[in-house]
């Protein structure tokens, strides 16, 4: 079993449809300061791709996905 990490911020974005996450994501991920990790809850099935290439394509590091009954924990660590 892979260990969850610990989160310094909590986005729940449960209930928002493409692309909404991910503009709240972008939100919020320039709040936190380098090496800190914000935690995304997700229920649009577009996001298990979403943030992935979010993450890669701004430099950030994707640090898990993790599936719960109903939607999914995201963990992405600032990293500019």
């Amino acid at each position: 079993m892979t260990d969850i990490p610990t989160s310094d911020k909590l986005l729940d974005a449960r209930g928002l449809q493409c692309p909404m996450p991910i503009l709240k994501a972008k939100k919020e991920i320039v709040k936190l300061e380098i090496g800190q990790i914000l935690e995304i809850y997700s229920n649009d099935e577009g996001s298990k791709e979403d943030f992935p290439r979010w993450a890669r394509r701004t430099g950030h590091e994707m640090l898990g996905i993790f599936d719960e009954a109903d939607y999914a924990r995201y963990f992405v660590k600032r990293l500019v």
